[in-house]
């Protein structure tokens, strides 16, 4: 079955989770002529390096989304404080409510079922219930899952992994923290193991949690 949105909405729970989780993806879909959307719930200010400047990775965030060619009236940054996202969860659906009505996407991407951040749970759980009518899928972000249910590949080529980590690359502070997963060596890595699954140069792999068809 091919799949080809019109319009696709990505839930962040953080400024960057939608680049390391599905920027491959996004790439392509752009090229394609998909209308893409993405929403960050945080930009974590509490995670910055010491002695950044307040706003600094809501600025990160947009140098991000210009990189990968998504235009700054399709994003949106809320200000909900990291990791204490589930204190705020009717305002969280509430925000989401609005997205589905302003945007109607026929796609969601949101942090797979399995993913163990209290942040990423909570937009899970939130998304699944805003957008049940709608195609929805997981994206993989390792470090944060002891288990993966890998249902969905997307085939990728080197230019759509180039362009994820010209995205990520924008993220200059969470480059100076080190993160083993923030980095070309791990994003080309990994796209590559998931594109050995199907027999491809590179793929990025999705927990298929709804289809509508």
């Amino acid at each position: 079955m091919e799949i080809k949105p019109k319009r696709v909405l990505v839930l962040a729970p953080h400024t960057d989770d939608a680049e390391l989780g599905c920027g491959g993806t996004l790439s392509r879909l752009l090229e394609e002529g998909t209308c893409v959307c993405v929403a960050a719930f945080s930009t974590a200010e509490e995670s910055l390096p010491s002695g950044s400047p307040p706003g600094l990775l809501r600025e990160e965030f947009t140098n991000a989304m210009r990189r990968m060619g998504i235009a700054e009236k399709n994003t949106k940054v809320f200000n909900f404080p990291v990791r204490r996202l589930s204190y705020h969860r009717q305002e969280v659906l509430e925000e989401m409510v609005k997205l589905r009505k302003e945007l109607d996407p026929e796609m969601v991407f949101l942090p797979s079922g399995n993913d163990l951040h209290q942040d990423h749970h909570v937009v899970n759980e939130e998304g699944l219930r805003v957008f049940k009518e709608r195609t929805v899928w997981g994206y993989e972000l390792p470090w944060n899952q002891v288990k993966f249910s890998a249902q969905a590949f997307v085939g990728l080529r080197l230019k759509d992994i180039e362009a994820k980590w010209k995205a990520l690359e924008a993220y200059k502070s969470q480059l100076e923290l080190r993160r083993p997963y923030f980095s070309w060596a791990f994003i080309e890595s990994l796209a590559r193991v998931r594109g050995v699954q199907i027999k491809t140069e590179y793929a990025e792999v999705f927990e298929v949690m709804r289809i509508i068809w």
